[in-house]
């Protein structure tokens, strides 16, 4: 997994790389501009749309300039805008492309800006390297090019963000930002949405080695990560090879959510699924799902069962006993979710009990009422780290970029999923697959990982027919697309 560095270690990666490399700051400037404009083109965006490129002095403004080169040689019209005092105030290699430029590209200076009401604007201005309050001029020049109206691209950061806390005031509205090896931290925090946009990261070629010695306990789960985290069957695998998973949950008028759960394990590759509700419900779940089995009343041999998930349209009036004595019979890591969780946190002396390495998977409300309140998503994440590593628990926080916090106090940002999946029932999708997972005999680590990476990955996959109509069991059908896109077997 790609680890997530801070943006004072971003100028130490890039020396580590040139070294290990022999390649220049030039050519690697280069690299991260012609991964842009690869992006850029893929996106059809039309070839009559004005595009302007917003240029500071440093070298994101040295990436602005040879995107502007690059750009022109694919016939668009560009216009670079000054966002530096003269030539002799940019790094080396943002004066080297700048003096590149071929003569169509205009430079215009701030008095003379007359930015169009559509086409593409590239901010380039700032980077990952802002400390500090913005200078008084730099604040004015954010706000103009916040009243342009069309596409906005932000070049590694929006400009006025910093990369690893939280950042107010003037800050550059993309709607997309294109960050270059990893995400920097505050692209994947909630507060910062409305200023990243869409967030896309770019590879450039960076070499491996050249993250050795730079310590992070951020990491970026990508698709690459996933096939290497599978176990693989034979053919004469069988269904209790598939595992044997328990999913407790359901309750009269909440139901649906232990269906759902239990219909997303089956599609993850359960070979034997058994619900566990209330007498009286037990029809809806044999007719809903027949592939699944059903049980109910007390819990009769559970180590029968390969793993167990519990929660989902549980309720919590008169489950604590059930719960307490569940705990102690049940030894091998288990999922615990919804009403199992805020069943912890309303009995903390239960939370001791919960077998070393199991996952819990919290919303934020549940987190909050869990682990504690935080003020912002950072301090959010902080507690998280604190929580999973003093409990030798594995806490997947659900969110735009759903953090799995580890035991050994890593914290995984995983990179598939969209805003679609913001429905009711794709929390308890999750619940199934990640329990799927366990009994199939992974690891609890890469039980979560693998559970919530395709989880995203199926909600992106049926969200592209569905956009924002896209329910739960919609992500639950695209479950088997995300095996063959990344060539599971």
């Amino acid at each position: 997994m790609q680890k997530i560095l801070s943006g004072i270690q971003v100028k130490e990666l890039d020396a580590q790389h040139l070294k290990l490399s022999g390649k220049s700051s030039l050519e690697l400037m280069e690299e991260a501009s012609k991964a842009f404009v690869s992006w850029f083109l893929e996106q059809e965006f039309s070839i009559e749309s004005p595009v302007q490129i917003a240029v500071g002095g440093g070298n994101n403004g040295g990436d602005g300039l040879a995107i502007a080169r690059l750009l022109t040689e694919y016939s668009y019209s560009v216009f670079i805008l000054k966002c530096f005092d003269s030539a002799d105030k940019l790094s080396s290699d943002a004066l080297f492309n700048f003096n590149k430029l071929p003569d169509s590209i205009q430079v215009l200076e701030f008095v003379d800006w007359d930015l169009p009401e559509n086409g593409i604007l590239i901010d380039a201005f700032l980077g990952v390297g802002l400390k500090g309050d913005l200078r008084p001029d730099a604040i004015k020049i954010i706000q103009r090019l916040n009243e342009f109206v069309g596409t906005v691209i932000s070049v590694d950061v929006p400009s006025g963000l910093a990369s690893d806390e939280i950042s107010r005031g003037d800050i550059v509205k993309a709607d997309f930002t294109i960050s270059f090896a990893f995400p920097k931290l505050s692209l994947i925090l909630p507060e910062h949405a409305e200023f990243v946009g869409e967030l896309v990261v770019l590879k450039i070629g960076l070499l491996g080695e050249a993250y050795e010695g730079l310590h992070s306990s951020f990491y970026y789960l990508e698709n690459h990560d996933i096939p290497a985290l599978h176990k693989t069957f034979n053919r004469f695998s069988y269904k209790g090879d598939m595992g044997k998973i328990l999913l407790v949950g359901g309750s009269p008028g909440k139901m649906g959510a232990l269906i759902l759960c239990a219909k997303s394990a089956l599609r993850t590759g359960s070979g034997l699924v058994t619900c566990h509700m209330e007498d009286s419900e037990r029809f809806i779940v044999q007719t809903a799902v027949p592939e699944a089995m059903a049980s109910w009343g007390l819990i009769p041999n559970p180590e029968f069962y390969d793993s167990v998930g519990i929660g989902p349209g549980w309720g919590t009036e008169n489950r604590v006993r059930l719960l307490k004595q569940f705990l102690q019979d049940f030894k091998k890591p288990i999922v615990i979710d919804a009403d199992g969780l805020n069943l912890l946190a309303r009995n903390p002396d239960l939370l001791p009990l919960v077998p070393k390495n199991s996952v819990l998977t919290p919303h934020i409300g549940e987190f909050t009422r869990l682990v504690g309140k935080a003020t912002n998503h950072l301090e959010r994440l902080e507690l998280a780290k604190r929580f999973a590593m003093d409990n030798e628990l594995i806490l997947v926080l659900k969110g735009a970029n759903t953090v799995i916090s580890l035991p050994d106090g890593r914290q995984v940002v995983n990179s598939s999923g969209n805003k679609y999946m913001a429905t009711g029932g794709s929390g308890d999708v999750l619940t199934g697959m990640i329990t799927s997972y366990l009994g199939m005999g992974y690891a609890p680590e890469n039980a979560a990982l693998c559970g919530v990476f395709h989880h995203g990955m199926a909600g992106e996959i049926a969200s592209k027919s569905k956009r924002r109509s896209l329910i739960a069991s919609d992500i639950i059908a695209s479950i088997p697309d995300t095996y063959i896109q990344l060539d599971i077997s």
